[in-house]
C-alpha cells in the first residue's frame, strides 16, 4: 500500500516538526554548555540525536515514496528558554507522540508503519524523561 496525498501531508508535516524539534534542543544543550551543565548538555544532546534521526528517516522513507522535500535551512529556532527548559520541552514531546499515534491511525504501508512505530516509542520516552538516545545508530 502506496501512502495516500494525506498521509504524504502528514509525514512532510512530522519532517518539518523534527527539524523545530532539533533546532530547539540544539539551542538548549548549546545553553547547557554555556551554562557549564555538561549533565543537562548531555540529556539535550541525546534528545537533539534523536530528533535529529527522525528528521533523516523521515527525509529517506518521503523520498524513497517519491516526494520532493521542501528546504528546511530557512526554519528559525523555535523559543528555547534555559533553565527551566523542562515544561516547554514535556508539552513539545505529548505534541509529538500525539502526531505519531494519530498518524498510526492512517493507512500506512508496512515500512512506514513500522518506522512512525519506532519514533512514537522513542517520543514517549523522551516525554516520560526527558532524555534521549532511544534511537538505533
Amino acid at each position: 500500500m502506496i501512502p495516500t496525498h494525506d498521509v504524504r501531508g502528514a509525514l512532510h508535516a512530522a519532517r518539518d516538526e523534527e527539524k523545530r524539534q532539533s533546532l530547539f534542543y540544539r539551542a538548549l544543550a548549546a545553553a547547557a554548555e554555556a551554562a557549564g551543565n555538561e549533565e543537562q548538555a548531555e540529556r539535550l544532546n541525546g534528545l537533539l540525536a534523536d530528533e535529529q534521526h527522525h528528521l533523516s528517516r523521515l527525509s529517506a522513507r518521503l523520498l524513497e515514496l517519491g516526494e520532493r522535500l521542501a528546504d528546511l535551512s530557512v526554519m528559525k529556532t523555535p523559543d528555547a528558554r534555559y533553565p527551566g527548559w523542562e515544561d516547554t520541552a514535556r508539552s513539545r514531546e505529548a505534541a509529538e507522540v500525539d502526531r505519531y499515534a494519530a498518524l498510526l491511525e492512517q493507512p500506512l504501508d508496512d515500512a512506514t508503519a513500522a518506522m512512525v512505530r519506532e519514533f512514537l516509542e522513542a517520543e514517549r520516552r523522551h516525554a516520560a524523561q526527558l532524555g534521549g538516545k532511544w534511537m538505533p545508530a
